[in-house]
């Protein structure tokens, strides 16, 4: 059955079709059996549906119902409040606050990490001996030492004896 029929049909059982319209429908349910059969089911749950609810009768009418909730909306809307100017100091905390957490940040890295990235000499330990010239570098982090030893120069060389008088 066509979706419009059954429309009409539902129409017909609400008592919402003109006479002409509810004499045609009568007519065709007295030929159609699966007309009928609709009819009987959109009967039959008319009347089940209707038992369960209760008729709710408002204290005033339907229009002074509505027409105070849209007096309650519009009373509503316009008592908003205006958005208030933000004050100096206010704005100024707002800016403060992330670049004072950043120069934090800045200054803990430099100090936790050194100027370029890391400390060096963190664990490492630099000696000096003059009297023979070298330098001793130990880095316990890493397990290494470095001796760095200065060999004499030209000049000292030409001074020594030759190295074949022994």
């Amino acid at each position: 059955m066509e979706y419009d029929a059954q429309i009409k049909l539902q129409a017909y059982l609400d008592g919402e079709l003109s006479d002409a319209e509810a004499q045609g429908v009568a007519k065709w349910l007295a030929q159609d059996q699966e007309a009928v059969l609709l009819h009987s089911e959109l009967k039959n749950t008319r009347q089940a549906l209707a038992g369960g609810e209760k008729p709710m009768q408002l204290p005033e009418s339907r229009e002074f119902f509505w027409s105070k909730i849209e007096r309650e909306i519009s009373r509503l809307e316009r008592t908003e409040p205006a958005p208030q100017k933000e004050s100096f100091i206010a704005a100024w905390r707002r800016f403060l606050v992330p670049v004072s957490a950043a120069a934090a940040l800045a200054i803990v890295s430099l100090v936790v990490l050194g100027p370029f990235g890391g400390s060096p000499m963190v664990g490492s330990e630099v000696t000096s001996e003059d009297d023979n010239g070298g330098f001793v570098y130990r880095d316990d982090t890493a397990g290494t030492t470095l001796v760095w030893l200065s060999y004499p120069a030209e000049n000292e060389i030409a001074d020594a004896e030759p190295a074949n008088k022994l």
